[in-house]
């Protein structure tokens, strides 16, 4: 029942960061949250096989951790590239 702390925060820390990372027009409204809560659910499931319970401080930090760092930095790569291949398309269409 505690993994749905690491979920929910996962997914409104990525909905949050879709609000106010540029670039959103670019992406779907779902993919943040969704990212937020898959990283946030995998390292607490892959923590608690491991042994760790629900006392142990590590297990939040590292399930509320991961997707503090990974989800902005995925969403500004995702940005970039969706622009880049964005700007190539429509040099190809000869689109201005």
């Amino acid at each position: 029942m505690h993994i749905l702390l690491a979920l929910v925060f996962g997914a409104v820390y990525g909905g949050v960061l879709h609000v106010l990372m540029s670039g959103r027009t670019s992406r779907g409204a779902a993919l943040a949250p969704m990212l937020g809560a898959v990283l946030a659910g995998l390292v607490y499931v892959a923590l608690t096989w491991l042994g760790v319970t629900a006392g142990d401080p590590w297990l939040w930090v590292a399930s509320l951790g991961t997707p503090i760092v990974l989800v902005p930095v995925v969403l500004a790569v995702l940005t970039r590239v969706r622009s880049a291949q964005d700007a190539k398309e429509r040099l190809r269409l000869r689109i201005s």
